[in-house]
């Protein structure tokens, strides 16, 4: 790992421009190749922006305006092993079944774990990618189920179970429950109201929410374990990034700033780098950190595009490490796709091993 000041890392750059040829391999699919090798523009608008902000006037949102000692350029050389497509689209026909949208018996893990056998990618990652579809799916399933929200009502009236429901209409439980309360005429501020506090329902309604809610991982009221997962995943790249120097700012600095002067929270990704970082020879200006498998899938992309916009006309590029890697044919402008191959996970595994007991 080299570190050199910000003054000769950009006088070197100019000089290499010149010097870097442009030739393209055609050996190998774009699938395949890393982010940089994938068409990266070392020229684009973000990748300027982030070189940009240690002279921006006025500094970029949260950016200190004076820098002692001043950034250093540190390379970072991140071994990246992505899922392809193909990888990703054939364990999606093994981990996805109608109506499935709870925790698996070990029975169903077994099996999947069984039928992976050959594939290049993991149980965890296979298991993340089936959440990723089952997101998807209720995302874009919603309007349908909404539009039979009454046929719903009136087969539940009739004594069928929110999960026999939920099987019927291939939709996530929490879900059909929502659905079943609104063929009932409830608005949305009632029903959102009712599932904070289901000890207010009728004994049938709380017992068959309950139900559901434990059946559901998609579309549960309750995520306060993934939240917390995902803040530790956090800390795991903050000692990452803390044990080979690199000076950032955190996301809560930025949020507490934020709320003082905006009244509330508007740009605050992971971690701003305050050193001029280099992952795989390209600036990243900031770090988001993704607790999940980056799917090439239309929801979590749109999504996650969103937000890195957001970054990138802030600080310019940045990039986004995912907890259980990522499809080689996800594609986010602005931001790098990085797994977790660098990463000490103790802290994480030591999280999830006490949230079993």
């Amino acid at each position: 790992m080299e570190f050199t000041t910000l003054a000769v890392l950009l006088s070197e750059d100019k000089r290499a421009k010149g010097r870097r040829g442009r030739r393209r391999d055609r050996r190998r699919s774009d699938d395949e190749k890393p982010p940089k090798q994938r068409g990266q523009d070392m020229d684009s608008e973000s990748i300027k922006r982030a070189l940009g902000r240690f002279n921006a006037e006025p500094p970029p949102m949260g950016f200190p305006r004076e820098i002692d000692p001043p950034p250093r350029k540190i390379d970072v050389k991140w071994k990246l092993n992505a899922v392809s497509r193909d990888v990703q689209n054939k364990t999606g026909e093994i981990v996805s079944r109608r109506g499935e949208f709870g925790f698996l018996p070990q029975e169903r893990v077994d099996e999947i774990a069984s039928e992976l056998e050959g594939l290049p990618i993991s149980l965890e990652q296979a298991l993340s990618l089936r959440n990723a579809l089952n997101q998807e799916k209720s995302v874009y399933s919603h309007h349908k189920l909404m539009r039979r929200s009454n046929e719903l009502s009136r087969r539940y009236n009739s004594g069928e179970d929110v999960i026999s429901l939920s099987k019927r209409f291939d939709a996530p439980p929490v879900n059909t429950f929502r659905a079943i309360l609104t063929g009932r005429g409830w608005s949305k501020n009632r029903i959102k109201e009712s599932l904070k506090q289901p000890s207010r329902m009728k004994p049938r309604d709380r017992e068959q929410f309950e139900l559901a809610e434990s059946m559901d991982r998609v579309s549960s009221v309750n995520q306060d374990e993934t939240h917390k997962a995902s803040m530790v995943f956090e800390d795991v790249l903050y000692l990452f990034f803390d044990s080979i120097g690199v000076r950032y700012r955190t996301q809560e600095q930025l949020m507490a700033e934020q709320k003082k002067a905006e009244g509330r929270a508007v740009i605050t990704p992971d971690l701003l780098m305050i050193d001029d970082v280099r992952i795989n020879g390209v600036p990243c200006a900031w770090i988001d950190a993704k607790h999940f498998f980056g799917a090439d899938l239309k929801f979590p992309r749109k999504k996650t595009q969103k937000q890195v916009d957001r970054y990138v006309a802030e600080y310019g590029h940045g990039a986004i490490v995912y907890r259980h890697g990522f499809c080689s044919g996800l594609k986010i402008d602005g931001a790098e796709q990085l797994d977790a191959s660098p990463l000490d996970l103790t802290l994480l595994d030591k999280f999830h091993e006490e949230s079993k007991s």
